[in-house]
């Protein structure tokens, strides 16, 4: 009787969402795109979304009340010695955490941390406003993560938020209070790692109960529960167990995705990879779903991808802990932790300093890209002390050197340097620590920004790149401020480079934003 009436609410909310959009879009075209790649390939990468250089969610479910190690924890739980994935015969040590503090797991498995992840302290406008706050243009949740249970009030499960654990619309709640405060609203989606995320085979847990099936997804047999193969995996050597999830799978991710986009509208839908676990024509329905809603709403929109998950020039590309290293001419996303080691709370963080968190940002907006940073909220619903003085400090920061960020487009060149960018998959704990001799450029129109991501000992900034005779930049210099600092600064140009005189004390805490303004 229960999916009897899942069925028809579901049913009854496509109708009337159906409705209120040919209210809204009457004389719309109703299939500017379709699912080819081709058609894909047509759409634009909106104007917001190439200003706006810096966004902010969040990994927060039941993986949040453990606070163990990682958001994994839901994965690693589950892999006792008997499981394919044991490492010499061994239990994880996470699974050995997890029976020692909680129990076997046919006693205790992941669902029983729903009913702890109560978020009895959530205030969504309490998070927008720091969102805000912290210089924040788009922002949003992690709408499913990996474990199963989605974050919104959903007619297709009852794994969801608003039904069991906080019972509140946690999406809903967030989408109103981050619109109020004129930023994007973001959905972000891992769910396709759900099929292989759990040992569904094993009867010793309780991942394998027919009764959990909507949690835990699919019945597999021992050895497909290995993280399902991508082509990634494939080009780097990664046994495969097989190509995609099954027909069942598909097209619950792609409704899933549909009942998310009709009730929330998001102005952007992050996807983590190994996305082609999903099929093809899935993936191509999704995006012709979306954009073709976002027509009829009148509204542009941005979906990304991993590695190969949708076709080039289909979306915009993301990267996950990792940075470009040099200058790109397409417009890119990278999203990163404010931990070092987790992307979920856990009770031995490593978070990263504001310093390390302002440099990224500052390289990779001189990149043509921008920044998704992810911060850890607890399970209650609270946001750790050191996050926010770290949000807060980018926010104070952003309010002086913003104009140097938001809106901004690319120079000739990135910048110049000694750092070196290690680029690839989960590669910045490889780049070091930028120094007094990295600068960056953006361009506001035919105003030039050096921002130099450390306060030169020296007391004058030399720009090599701009020196006298570049054809980088051949304008007449007017004048060049220090945003932050009230006056004008003294500059020559010679043979070395362009030579800034600098304020004799220190202005600000970290990158040093000037602003080079030509004669008209």
């Amino acid at each position: 009787m229960k999916h009897i009436i899942i069925a028809l609410l579901a049913v009854a909310m496509v109708s009337c969402s159906t409705n209120k959009k040919e209210e809204v879009t009457e004389g719309i075209e109703e299939t500017k795109y379709t699912a080819d790649w081709a058609s894909l390939k047509q759409h634009k990468t909106p104007d917001w979304f190439l200003d706006a250089k810096f966004g902010i969610y969040c990994h927060w479910g039941p993986y949040s009340v453990p606070a163990y190690e990682t958001e994994w924890y839901a994965h690693w739980m589950y892999v006792n010695k008997d499981n394919p994935e044991a490492k010499d015969g061994k239990a994880h040590e996470i699974y050995d955490y997890h029976v020692k503090t909680y129990g076997p797991l046919d006693e205790f498995g992941y669902k029983d941390f729903i009913p702890m992840f109560t978020a009895e302290k959530f205030d969504a406008a309490e998070w927008a406003d720091l969102f805000q706050r912290a210089g924040a243009k788009f922002a949003g949740p992690v709408s499913e993560h990996a474990d199963g249970f989605a974050m919104w009030d959903s007619d297709l499960t009852v794994w969801d938020a608003k039904d069991m654990g906080p019972k509140r619309d946690i999406m809903g709640e967030l989408s109103k209070e981050i619109r109020k405060r004129d930023m994007k609203f973001i959905a972000t989606f891992h769910r396709h790692w759900l099929f292989g995320w759990y040992p569904t085979w094993d009867e010793t847990t309780d991942a394998s109960n027919p009764k959990y099936a909507g949690l835990y997804g699919p019945k597999l047999k021992k050895g497909d529960n290995k993280m399902p193969r991508s082509k990634h995996d494939i080009d780097n050597g990664v046994e495969s167990y097989y190509p995609v999830a099954d027909q069942e799978f598909n097209d619950e991710w792609l409704n899933r995705l549909k009942e998310i986009i009709n009730k929330y509208d998001p102005d952007l839908v992050w996807f983590d990879n190994k996305m082609d676990v999903i099929s093809e024509t899935h993936r191509k329905e999704f995006l012709e779903y979306y954009y073709n809603h976002a027509e009829k709403m009148d509204k542009e929109v941005v979906a990304t991808y991993k590695f190969y998950d949708f076709a080039e020039g289909s979306a915009v590309y993301d990267l996950e802990r990792a940075r470009m290293s040099e200058k790109k001419d397409f417009p890119w996303l990278t999203d990163d932790s404010i931990d070092w080691k987790a992307w979920c709370h856990i009770d031995d963080p490593n978070y990263k300093t504001t310093n390390r968190l302002i440099d990224f940002l500052v390289d990779v907006v001189s990149k043509n890209g921008a920044v998704l940073l992810n911060i850890t909220p607890r399970a209650d619903g609270t946001i750790p002390e050191p996050v926010k003085e770290r949000l807060l400090e980018m926010g104070e920061w952003l309010t002086i050197n913003g104009e140097a960020i938001y809106g901004t487009r690319t120079f000739a060149i990135y910048g110049e340097g000694d750092a070196e960018v290690v680029e690839g998959h989960l590669s910045e704990q490889k780049n070091a620590d930028n120094t007094a001799k990295d600068i960056r450029f953006t361009t506001q129109g035919d105003t030039l920004y050096a921002i130099v991501l450390d306060w030169p000992v020296t007391g004058e900034l030399v720009i090599r790149s701009l020196k006298e005779g570049n054809e980088l930049y051949t304008e007449e210099i007017e004048n060049i401020q220090l945003l932050g600092y009230e006056e004008n600064l003294d500059f020559t140009s010679d043979s070395e480079g362009l030579k800034i005189k600098l304020p004799k004390e220190k202005v600000g805490e970290h990158a040093f934003a000037f602003k080079i303004t030509p004669k008209k």
